[in-house]
């Protein structure tokens, strides 16, 4: 039997129960599978004529298998009895010449998930390509039409995406859920009188297509910011409080869960080594994961190996309380999963009293960012290097944008250094947060 899409939820996790019997009926100790099929349209349009049209379908199987604590691994996108057989047999096959390694296995069946909440995750959205393009276009003009200044453009884009998961153990569970992604985004390029260019961009990113920003607000966003950067100056090296807006604030707190990861811990490539229980952040600081957000784009009701996801505090008074962790690399650390398998869930970080105009007028005199740019943090000692631009701040007012500068200091520091979160919080990915505002970081300008 060869199963063609699309695939609905219930195909899948009988697909499922079929790979994990067939995995022991070669001789695994134990199996687990993980099925999606995703479908999807993409458009972009540039200067008003279409670039790509893009339609995407396609799925895929992992599947682990285990004699006793010997693991192997084998992926496939057909669906077909023959190719089911073939990646199960090229598991085993595997799993018989590797070293047995004593945090392999499946999570404890104890761990389980069961009654999955529906937690609204999936939307779908039936518009047409034509429709997809109309709104493309009508989000780049609007940013072009805001002002003069806008010269030219990167184009415009919408997306929608659709996704099933199925994950199945031989524990005889297998269960999973469908969600939605839909976004619109532009950027556009402005230009002074004297030829010097800036860019910058806007999106929209939601699960339920009716919760959308409109397409002309995304492109007016775009144009404004871009103008925004208009006339940036250099800056002398200097130390100054930086304000991280909320688009860039989540960046600083992805930093901290890379570093307490199970993995990071277990293989001491962190800057948070054995850091639970230890005070991490100002005792204002409180961090809780919550799965269970409907439409969330964290929100799942279980995680990538089948385990239950809960609602719990991370850190509280600064204090972290616990890793994020997987059930191998749990066990790696001889403790419990936290049901993070595949990743993190909704990371709320909780609000100080002000808005984001609060922590300008907190800030006084300072730096405004807008932009990281590189790479330079380094996850094992923390150091912290990037380049930037941004906004001079005076008296609690944008005074100019500034470029080429680089931000700089150790991440520890810096999340001790931490003295205003704000209000402003950005619910368009994972992390959820407000503006960051830290005193006295290193700016190295001219």
């Amino acid at each position: 039997m060869s199963l063609k899409l699309p695939l609905n939820r219930q195909d899948l996790v009988d697909l499922a129960n079929r790979i994990c019997d067939l995995a022991s009926s070669m001789g695994a100790t134990a199996a687990e599978t993980s099925l999606s099929v995703n479908t999807g349209m993409a458009v972009n349009v540039r200067l008003g004529e279409v670039e790509t049209l893009e339609y995407q379908r396609d799925r895929g199987i992992g599947v682990t298998v285990y004699f006793d604590q010997c693991k192997g691994s084998a992926s496939s996108s057909d669906f077909s009895d023959e190719a089911l057989h073939k990646s199960v047999s090229k598991a085993c096959s595997i799993a018989r010449f590797t070293a047995a390694d004593p945090a392999a296995g499946l999570p404890l069946e104890a761990d389980m998930a069961t009654d999955l909440m529906d937690l609204q995750l999936y939307h779908p959205w039936d518009i047409t390509p034509s429709e997809a393009i109309e709104l493309a276009q009508t989000c780049e003009t609007a940013a072009r039409d805001a002002d003069v200044r806008i010269r030219n453009s990167e184009g415009a884009s919408v997306n929608s995406h659709r996704t099933t998961r199925v994950y199945g153990n031989s524990h005889g569970f297998a269960d999973g859920f469908s969600m939605t992604s839909h976004s619109v985004s532009c950027a556009v390029l402005a230009a002074d009188d004297d030829g010097a260019m800036e860019r910058d961009y806007w999106y929209s990113s939601v699960r339920d297509p009716g919760e959308m920003e409109s397409a002309v607000a995304v492109g007016r966003e775009a144009a404004r910011r871009a103008v925004a950067r208009l006339g940036a100056k250099k800056i002398p090296t200097c130390t100054a409080p930086v304000l991280f807006p909320a688009i860039l604030a989540r960046s600083l707190v992805g930093h901290f869960l890379g570093a307490i990861s199970g993995a990071s811990q277990y293989r001491k490539t962190t800057f948070l080594l054995d850091a639970k229980g230890t005070r991490i952040f100002p005792k204002f600081v409180n961090i809780v994961e919550d799965p269970h957000i409907p439409k969330a784009f964290g929100s799942v009701p279980m995680d990538a190996e089948g385990v239950t996801t809960r609602r719990r505090d991370l850190v509280s008074d600064g204090v972290l309380l616990d890793y994020v962790m997987s059930s191998y690399s749990a066990r790696r650390l001889g403790l419990k999963t936290t049901g993070n398998a595949g990743g993190i869930h909704n990371m709320l970080v909780a609000s100080g009293e002000h808005d984001f105009d609060g922590l300008l007028q907190q800030m006084n005199t300072g730096l405004l960012l807008t932009e990281l740019i590189g790479q330079g943090v380094n996850s094992t000692t923390g150091d912290y290097s990037r380049g930037a631009a941004g906004f001079w701040v005076e008296n609690g007012a944008i005074a100019y944008p500034v470029h080429e500068i680089t931000i700089a200091g150790n991440l520890l520091d810096m999340y001790q250094r931490l003295v205003g979160i704000g209000t402003d919080i950005d619910t368009r990915t994972k992390i959820r947060c407000g503006s960051m505002l830290l005193d006295d970081l290193t700016i190295a300008g001219n």
